[in-house]
C-alpha cells in the first residue's frame, strides 16, 4: 500500500484509528477541502493578461455567478467586441478556480502563442465569471474560425488549481460540449505546460485544417515503446 501511495495524491490506505480514519489523515482532508473552498473564491485579476480585452459575462457577482451558471454562459448587454477575420481568439475565464488561471494561463498562452507563426489572432479576451460556453458567443462576435477557453476548473481535493482548455471550431451560441476538445488537468502535479502546449498546438492545426472540432477530432495515438 506504501508503494501506492508513493504513486498517486489519491487518499488511499489511510488507515484506521478504531472505525474511523487516523487524526492526521482527518486534519490533511479538512485542509485539503478548504483549499478547494478557497480557490473557489479566489479573487480575480481580469489585468492578468498585459493587454488583453477584459469584459464581463451576465453573472452581475460571484455569488450569482456560482448560482447561476446559465448566466456565466453569455456575456454581459454592455460588452462591446470589435469584429475582425481571425484564425483563433483565446478567451481566459476565472471559471470554479481563479486560482488556477493566476498560477498557469499565462504560461500556457506564452508558450503557445510564440509557436502559431503564420496565425492571424485576435486581441486575447478576458471574461470575468465566465464558464466554457461564453466562448462561443466571444468567437462568433470577434469572428474567430476557433476559439480557445482556458478557464480554472472545479477544484478536487488534491487539485485546487487546475487549468482547462476547451477547443471549438467555427463558435457559435448554441454549440454543444460534444462539439469541443477538452484539455483538463493542466498544472505542474497534472498535465505539465509543455506537454499541454503541444498537444493544444497538434489540436489547434488539425482543426484549422479538417475545419471540425469535438468528437471527430482526435489527436493521434502516442505509440507504446516495447521495453
Amino acid at each position: 500500500m506504501r508503494n501506492l501511495r508513493e504513486l498517486t495524491t489519491a487518499r488511499v490506505g489511510l488507515g484506521r484509528t478504531g472505525n474511523s480514519v487516523p487524526v492526521r489523515a482527518m486534519l490533511e482532508f479538512q485542509l485539503a477541502h478548504a483549499r478547494a473552498r478557497d480557490a473557489v473564491h479566489y479573487p480575480f485579476n481580469p489585468a492578468i493578461i498585459p493587454g488583453a480585452v477584459i469584459v464581463q459575462s451576465a453573472a452581475s457577482d460571484r455569488v450569482e455567478y456560482l448560482r447561476r451558471p446559465d448566466l456565466g454562459r453569455k456575456l454581459s448587454p454592455h460588452v462591446s467586441l470589435d469584429k475582425g477575420d481571425y484564425d483563433a481568439v483565446f478567451v481566459v475565464c476565472d471559471g470554479l478556480s481563479p486560482l488556477a488561471v493566476e498560477r498557469h494561463a499565462l504560461p500556457l498562452l506564452n508558450e503557445v502563442m510564440r509557436r502559431l507563426d503564420g496565425w492571424q489572432l485576435a486581441p486575447i479576451v478576458v471574461c470575468e465569471r465566465g464558464r466554457v460556453a461564453i466562448g462561443d458567443e466571444i468567437g462568433e462576435r470577434i469572428g474567430a474560425k476557433i476559439a480557445v477557453v482556458l478557464i480554472g476548473e472545479r477544484p478536487g481535493l488534491s487539485s485546487p488549481d487546475s487549468l482547462g482548455a476547451y477547443l471549438t471550431w467555427a463558435p457559435r451560441i448554441g454549440r454543444t460540449d460534444a462539439e469541443r476538445n477538452c484539455i483538463s488537468n493542466i498544472r505542474p502535479e497534472g498535465l505539465d505546460i509543455g506537454p499541454a502546449a503541444e498537444l493544444l498546438l497538434l489540436l489547434m492545426t488539425q482543426s484549422r485544417t479538417r475545419q471540425l472540432s469535438g468528437v471527430h477530432l482526435k489527436p493521434p495515438s502516442v505509440p507504446v515503446l516495447e521495453p
